[in-house]
């Protein structure tokens, strides 16, 4: 029996995880819960094999357990991806016996659709490129609450937004009692996240001052420290991708194929990947269009064939995410 590789699925929960044990003929050994704590999972498997396949769902804290279970128990686990995982199941009824059973069973057939473990430092690093996202994300919103509050009282601003000359011309609206108090709570609020996120960038750039990938990254043209911040902490290897298409495609850069039958066409651009990052990626093409002679002539040949502003975009940033890939493989570099 020592011999025998055996099949863990995992349930997560923090409060607790269902563990069921199946053999390769898919018997199921157990099927039982365990405490959130990679011990006592080791322990309730017990030695009923010499190498454990196991399989967990990507969610909040998976990511660590499994690599617990890596580097202590010297366990192979893959992490799953809980949205194919639920349409692979094909079953309204939900338990946590059943979801564990179905992990360990497509860990047995090798049908798992694995999503990446990423190390501890680059979880690390998305936490702060996350962190700052979401503040930025605060201080736009709370912009347009203002710019709602001014539409509504029908006020037009002289100049640009949020400059001090703006903010001169702010200080001076005549608006009722409660909306002014509200503006001005709200123009604080901009103020204090403005020095927040500036707290968060000085720490970013300290935490990659002795990244390679992103000194490398912000050697190139129209990839500033934000760009390389989130490509590090999202994509952190390049050399773990297959193709530059694949890349992208985890970028979210490429068309969703719409085909069936003989009927070829695109939808759009794939919903996949972190919005965020293909965001900051088309914003980087744009940069490039302005400022990279080859990549401003190949716009201009797009819009000279009567192509939308947008399809040009998302295409110069699908390519320049293909040619990365070939570059940065020459010289692969980890965060």
């Amino acid at each position: 029996m020592e011999s025998v590789r055996i099949f863990v699925g995992l349930d997560y929960h923090q409060s607790g995880v269902q563990v069921c044990v199946m053999g390769h003929d898919g018997q199921i050994l157990a099927n039982n819960e365990a405490e959130n704590d990679w011990r006592d999972i080791v322990r309730l498997v017990g030695t009923r094999g010499a190498e454990v396949r196991a399989a967990i769902e990507a969610c909040p804290g998976s990511a660590n357990l499994a690599e617990e279970l890596v580097r202590h128990a010297g366990w192979s686990v893959d992490l799953a991806h809980a949205g194919y995982v639920m349409r692979m199941k094909g079953n309204p009824d939900k338990t946590d016996y059943s979801d564990a059973r179905l992990l360990a069973d497509l860990e047995r057939v090798g049908y798992v659709p694995r999503v990446w473990l990423a190390p501890e430092k680059v979880r690390e690093l998305r936490v702060l490129v996350r962190h700052r996202q979401e503040l930025v994300n605060e201080r736009r919103n709370t912009r347009l609450r203002v710019s709602a509050l001014l539409r509504q009282h029908r006020f037009r601003a002289p100049c640009r937004p949020w400059t001090l000359r703006w903010l001169s011309w702010l200080s001076g609206v005549q608006l009722p009692e409660q909306s002014r108090w509200v503006v001005d709570r709200h123009v604080a609020n901009v103020v204090r996240l403005k020095k927040e996120i500036a707290v968060v960038e000085k720490r970013l750039q300290a935490a990659t001052a002795s990244n390679a990938l992103v000194q490398r990254l912000m050697s190139m043209k129209a990839i500033g420290p934000v760009t390389a911040w989130s490509m590090a902490a999202e994509i952190a290897w390049f050399d773990r991708f297959r193709s530059g298409k694949q890349l992208a495609r985890f970028c979210g850069l490429t068309p969703r194929n719409a085909s069936s039958g003989t009927r070829q066409a695109d939808s759009g651009l794939i919903k996949a990947g972190n919005p965020q990052l293909r965001a900051t990626l088309i914003e980087a093409a744009h940069r490039l269009i302005r400022c990279d002679a080859s990549w401003r002539a190949f716009a201009q040949q797009m819009r000279d064939r009567g192509k939308p502003t947008c399809l040009i975009i998302a295409t110069v940033a699908n390519r320049w995410m293909r040619r990365l890939y070939h570059e940065m493989r020459r010289y692969p570099l980890a965060a």
